[in-house]
């Protein structure tokens, strides 16, 4: 197996990418010690001369190696030739956070898998199986792709996340072009295609905390720390969770200390947190939101939402439904979060949008107006019209 180390040679691979009518790329990273994802290896694969297999696949090393990914920046923005991932948003996310580049035109085959209803968010080995009829070998599953030299077991697994990936995308590529599906699939992936996707504001990091207090100026506090937090964390790139974990920021938001001693007494800040810097910003971050007059609505978040629990149930019953008559996965229309909503009498949703909207979307609205009712008759569910 080839692995490429120099600039050249990157760019070498990719003029002969751009003649293909497609590559597979896959990533090694680590992040458990940083904020953003460090790249370990770039895998990448092209489809063989009369078929998807037998085409050139390589490892591209940016750590050994002296190299510029540059050239492979340039092959992500050649809209001649498909790019293939596999459950591709934390690979775009380092792609886009390091070369501010994001593939054209893109092709993500877990969500074609869901389209084509191999399930919620079906796996590749589980495609390399059903798809490609091949194994996978995971010895080299759990590894520090960070360190070198790479052993030829963990090259030949890299590598096979690339390779088994050409027949998958050619199956998929043809299913989805037999039912016309296509649009369904271009939806979701305009939102991997998005920056916006991909870039964290520290001013809504607190819309990710699980609370169960509405209070106004509880969620202000809660605000004001998720902020102090998350700029912390991006400007030193490390994980947000050294900084403090969401169990530890909701107790301060309760307890709103004043002073070091106070903090002292938290239990279950991290004992860093409880000096210098970050113990600085905390009070500070707590101060701000005691005197801001800007108090968060707790209808701002979905967990506020007054949820009639039964309608909540019954629009998941029809979600299962409707997925299964049209050979799609659950969750690709509409999650639990969706559903509440709905019930809720929300309507600005992705879920009554769109292809959404025909497949479940429309059904769901009249069963919330009352003109729907389901009943079952053995293992169906039947959507029932209701005449006044």
């Amino acid at each position: 197996m080839q692995t490429l180390t120099t600039t050249e040679e990157l760019a070498a691979f990719c003029a002969r990418a751009r003649a293909a009518p497609y590559v597979t790329i896959d990533t090694e990273f680590l992040r458990e010690r940083s904020y953003y994802a460090k790249l370990c290896l770039l895998q990448m694969a092209l489809p063989g001369p009369e078929g998807p297999q037998g085409g050139e696949a390589v490892l591209v090393d940016p750590i050994e190696g002296d190299l510029s990914l540059d050239p492979f920046y340039e092959l992500l923005r050649d809209e001649s030739t498909v790019k293939v991932l596999h459950a591709a948003r934390q690979d775009l996310e380092i792609f886009y956070i390091d070369g501010r580049t994001l593939p054209r035109p893109l092709f993500d085959t877990q969500i074609a898998a869901m389209v084509c209803g191999f399930g919620e968010q079906v796996g590749y080995e589980t495609l390399v199986r059903k798809v490609a009829r091949a194994s996978l070998d995971k010895t080299s599953r759990f590894t520090d792709w960070s360190r070198r030299p790479l052993s030829e077991a963990q090259k030949t697994y890299a590598l096979a996340d690339v390779t088994h990936l050409r027949v998958i995308y050619e199956e998929l590529a043809r299913q989805i072009e037999k039912s016309g599906r296509r649009p369904w699939v271009e939806e979701e992936l305009a939102t991997l295609a998005d920056p916006a996707t991909y870039v964290v504001d520290p001013a809504d990091a607190w819309r990710r905390i699980k609370t169960r207090n509405s209070s106004g100026r509880f969620l202000a506090v809660v605000r004001e720390l998720a902020r102090f937090r998350e700029e912390y964390a991006q400007s030193r790139d490390i994980p947000r969770n050294r900084v403090m974990k969401d169990d530890a920021l909701m107790e301060l938001a309760s307890t709103r200390p004043q002073s070091i001693d106070d903090l002292s007494r938290a239990r279950l800040l991290l004992r860093d947190a409880r000096r210098g810097e970050i113990a600085q910003g905390i009070l500070r971050a707590v101060k701000t939101g005691m005197e801001t007059a800007e108090l968060p609505s707790a209808e701002e978040g979905r967990a506020q939402l007054q949820v009639n629990p039964a309608l909540a149930d019954l629009l998941r019953v029809l979600l299962k439904a409707k997925a299964e008559e049209a050979g799609v996965a659950q969750k690709l229309i509409a999650n639990s979060s969706d559903l509440d909503a709905i019930a809720a009498g929300e309507r600005d949703l992705p879920a009554l949008r769109g292809w959404r909207l025909a497949v479940f979307g429309a059904d769901a609205l009249r069963l919330c107006e009352g003109e729907i009712a389901l009943s079952a008759r053995g293992n169906a569910v039947r959507i029932v019209a209701l005449t006044e």
